[in-house]
Order: structure tokens, then C-alpha cells, then sequence
């Protein structure tokens, strides 16, 4: 096969995954402007309702660890169209939800099709592209990771204010279709397959570890954090993950290979990624619900005013990819992480006075940031590994991803809802003469920015850890990847 060729059959490839990642993690954040509506449409709380994202990013960060032994049990066609039919169940499911319940049924199982394409992607990535060229095709899974979730809000207030939340699932539906034909039509396979047995164990521990860390950190804003619920559903979780981690670290053929963490460049990107992914996901969930529930703004309002930094996503992604590819990760995530903490710290003093133009040249600020951050540290992180433990590293990098979004995002949400009650309790205690809804409007202000000083924490502790990352332009992948034209193309 010639090289054009190959680079024709690279691209066919990377685009048919790219655009059902898209529609994936488009979903994950699609509904955040609607959860004013919904809690209303439902008559459910923030706590409740939440759960429509925290949920979705649970459900992920459960199956991905299984990503390891689905890449090396089934085809790469075989998993990625299995993953859309299951979007496609999920959306439709969404679009006709008659109550909250089963809205969140729907979005469950949108999750768990999601959950399997980007660790599938990444490693496709990994084989198909040499290490010199690897950065560039990151940097289009960067357009994937930031500005899907950052366009989703976009989309979905323009939808909203002319139709309703229904749409967004009614028009996904085609497209997650169309997509479903191409795969069809030109999805090939990059990976050999085997037969590795299924550990169930891991997977039931895996499932009560993180399932029960989030129902804990979900349920302390309405609850409290003394609860006899929220301190058994923490304090279980946590053994249960050590009880998981031990178990892959002890098994000859782990589901999760967690030797990964062994290479310090991986770990140490992987802490970053970890306290990233609070920050982004805390800001796509509070921002919209100061903006519509404190301020009066409409849903397609807060779509416009996120629509600027997206589409800088968009067009930074490729090429922080490319200054990856030149420069390395180290020195494009501490400017990057300079954007981040001076865009985060610019809300930790909201009113309700704060414009409009000012939020959306933050909101800039903040997109610029995490573009030049997470696809050069994904991708310093998997450089670092050897090619065998390539299925494993994505998984892992995936995981603790999802799962520090979910939990990251109830924490959040958790901190506001407290920190909110708190602040209301304070203003009726001071005697000040003001009416229901506007003691809870400015009570929820105060909240909201307490949230975000909390992210902004975690935005300075990932300065100084990427301060002690390793200063390696590219960190050489132990073995080459197979070469692709050797692939085989079996349906």
C-alpha cells in the first residue's frame, strides 16, 4: 500500500471516531444550561438534577476500566459501532422521556455507550500514528474533549429558547445514526484480538468503590457531611477502591493494569488531568446556574456567552497539538495554568452586578487555558508508557477523567448548596429586610463563588505539581506501535 493511501485510510479513520466521540462527550455537558428548566419542568433540586451529569460521568468512569479487556477481547469496529447503538438507545430514550426518572434512565445509558469510545480512540491513536506525528492527531482529541463539552451549552440554548429540551436528544438522533452507517462503511481494525478472561470481582469492586465515593459527596448538600449515609457511602467507597487497587496490582492479568503509575510522567499527569477535569466540569455546571437561576439571563443568553471561548477551542486544539509536538507539555500547561488561575479567580467574587461582556472574556481566558493543558498532558502521559501497556494507559488516563469529573462535579455542586444555606442563615441572622427569592438569589451568588474558590485551589495545587514534571520535550514509547498498513480490515 502507498503512502497516500495510508494517509487517506488514517484520516477516513480518525474522522469516523472523532465524530462519534464528539456526539459522546457533547452529551455530557449538553443538558447543564437546561438544568434550571428541568428542576422546574420535574420539581426536583439542584441535588437531584445533577445527577443528569454527575450520573452520565459515573456510568463512564465505571466502564472504562472494562475499555482495557473490551480492546483486547473485540474488534475495533465491533466496539466503537456497539458503543453507538447504545448512544443511539440512550437519545432516544431521552427524547421522550415522560419524567425525571426516566430521563435519567435515558442518560445512564447513553453513558455507558460513551464510555467505551474515547479510551478506544485514544488507543487507535497510539498504533496508528508514530510519536512524531502523535502530538498533531492529540490535539484533534483535544478539539473532541474541550470543545465538545464547551460548544454543548451553544447548542443547547439555541435549541431551547426556540423549541424545547426535547430537541436536543430528537436532533442528536440522526446523527448519532449517521454516524452508526459510516462505521458501518469504512470503520476498519487497528488491533489484534485475544481471549482474556473477564474479572468479575474487580468489576463489582470497581462499581461500589466510585458508585459509593459519589452517592457520598452527591448527597451531603442536602444531607450534610455528619450524615450516617454520606460518612458510610465515603468511608466504603474508599475501601472499596483500595480493596480494587490491590486486586489489579496482585492479578497476573489485571482488568486495569495500574503499573502504569510506576513511570512518575504518567502519574504525575494523571494528577493533573485529575484536578483539571474538577475545574472544567465545575465551571460548565455553576456558571450556567448563577447565570439563569441568579441573574435572569435565558438559557440561550448563557449558550452566547460560552460560544466565543468554544470556538477558540476549536481552533487552538490542532495546533496546541502541533507546539506539543515542538515544545513538549511542561512549559505549554504552566501558561496554560496561568490562564486557568486568573480566569477562575476573576469569579471568586460574583455579584449581582458582574456583566455580561466581563464573564465572556473570562470565560476566554479560562477556554485558552485548558486548550494549551489537556491534550499535552494526555499525550505526555502516554508517551511515557511502553506500547504493551497502551490499552491500559488509556483506560486508566479515561478513568480517573470521568470519575474526577462526577465526583469533582457533586463536590462542587455539594459545596454551593451548603455554602448557599450557610450564607442564607447569616443574612437572616443579620436582620437585613429582604425578600424570599431575593435572599436566596444573593445567598446562592455568595455560594457560587465559594464553589469556585474551591476550583481555584485545585488550579494551584496543578501549577506546582506540573512545577516537578519532568522537562522531556517527548517521552519515547519503549516499542513502536504495529505498522498500520499490516492491520487487519476484517467486518
Amino acid at each position: 500500500m502507498n503512502q497516500p493511501n495510508q494517509q487517506v485510510k488514517k484520516g477516513l479513520l480518525l474522522f469516523v471516531l472523532l465524530l462519534g466521540s464528539f456526539l459522546s462527550v457533547l452529551n455530557q455537558t449538553i443538558l447543564n444550561v437546561a438544568l434550571p428548566d428541568l428542576m422546574k419542568q420535574f420539581e426536583v433540586s439542584t441535588t437531584t438534577v445533577q445527577w443528569l451529569s454527575t450520573g452520565f460521568m459515573l456510568v463512564n468512569g465505571i466502564l472504562i476500566p472494562v475499555t482495557a479487556f473490551l480492546m483486547k477481547r473485540f474488534t475495533t469496529r465491533q466496539l466503537f459501532i456497539s458503543s453507538m447503538v447504545l448512544l443511539l438507545m440512550g437519545t432516544f430514550i431521552n427524547a421522550i422521556a415522560p419524567s425525571f426518572a426516566f430521563l435519567l434512565t435515558g442518560r445512564l445509558i447513553q453513558a455507558a455507550g460513551a464510555g467505551i469510545i474515547m479510551p478506544l480512540l485514544m488507543m487507535v491513536v497510539l498504533v496508528v500514528f508514530p510519536e512524531e506525528g502523535r502530538g498533531t492527531a492529540m490535539g484533534f482529541l483535544g478539539l473532541v474533549m474541550i470543545f465538545a463539552p464547551a460548544i454543548g451549552p451553544t447548542l443547547a440554548g439555541v435549541i431551547i429558547d426556540h423549541f424545547s429540551w426535547r430537541w436536543i436528544f430528537i436532533g442528536m438522533f440522526p446523527l448519532v445514526a449517521i454516524v452508526i452507517a459510516l462505521s458501518i462503511k469504512y470503520l476498519v481494525n487497528v488491533s489484534e484480538t485475544s481471549k482474556p478472561k473477564l474479572d468479575i470481582i474487580s468489576i463489582i469492586l470497581s462499581t461500589a468503590g466510585f458508585g459509593g465515593m459519589l452517592y457520598g459527596f452527591s448527597s451531603a448538600g442536602s444531607d450534610g457531611w455528619g450524615s450516617p449515609v454520606v460518612l458510610s457511602c465515603l468511608i466504603s467507597g474508599v475501601i472499596f477502591i483500595i480493596l480494587f487497587s490491590r486486586r489489579q496490582l496482585t492479578s497476573i492479568d489485571p482488568m486495569l493494569d495500574l503499573r502504569v503509575f510506576k513511570e512518575r510522567m504518567f502519574t504525575m499527569t494523571a494528577i493533573i488531568n485529575i484536578l483539571l477535569t474538577v475545574v472544567m466540569y465545575a465551571d460548565l455546571i455553576l456558571l450556567p446556574i448563577y447565570l439563569q437561576s441568579s441573574r435572569g439571563y435565558t438559557v440561550l443568553d448563557t449558550g452566547l456567552l460560552l460560544l466565543p471561548g468554544a470556538l477558540l477551542n476549536a481552533l487552538m486544539s490542532p495546533v496546541s497539538g502541533r507546539l506539543f509536538d515542538k515544545f513538549g507539555a511542561k512549559p505549554l500547561a504552566l501558561i496554560g495554568l496561568v490562564f486557568v488561575i486568573l480566569a477562575i479567580w476573576g469569579v471568586t467574587d460574583l455579584s449581582e452586578t458582574t456583566s455580561f461582556t466581563y464573564l465572556m472574556i473570562r470565560t476566554i481566558i479560562l477556554r485558552i487555558g485548558l486548550t494549551l493543558l489537556t491534550m499535552p498532558i494526555t499525550a505526555a502521559g502516554l508517551n511515557a508508557l511502553p506500547k504493551h501497556l497502551n490499552a491500559h494507559g488509556s483506560a486508566v488516563t479515561n478513568t480517573v477523567r470521568q470519575v474526577a469529573g462526577a465526583i469533582g462535579t457533586a463536590l462542587v455542586v455539594t459545596i454551593m448548596t451548603t455554602s448557599t444555606n450557610n450564607h442564607a442563615a447569616t443574612l437572616i441572622q443579620s436582620g437585613d429586610v429582604m425578600s424570599k427569592s431575593e435572599l436566596m438569589k444573593v445567598s446562592s451568588i455568595h455560594g457560587t463563588s465559594d464553589a469556585y474558590l474551591f476550583t481555584e485551589i485545585l488550579a494551584i495545587v496543578a501549577f506546582f505539581v506540573t512545577i516537578f514534571m519532568p522537562n522531556r520535550k517527548a517521552v519515547s514509547n519503549i516499542t513502536e506501535g504495529p505498522n498500520y498498513n499490516s492491520a487487519p480490515e476484517g467486518r
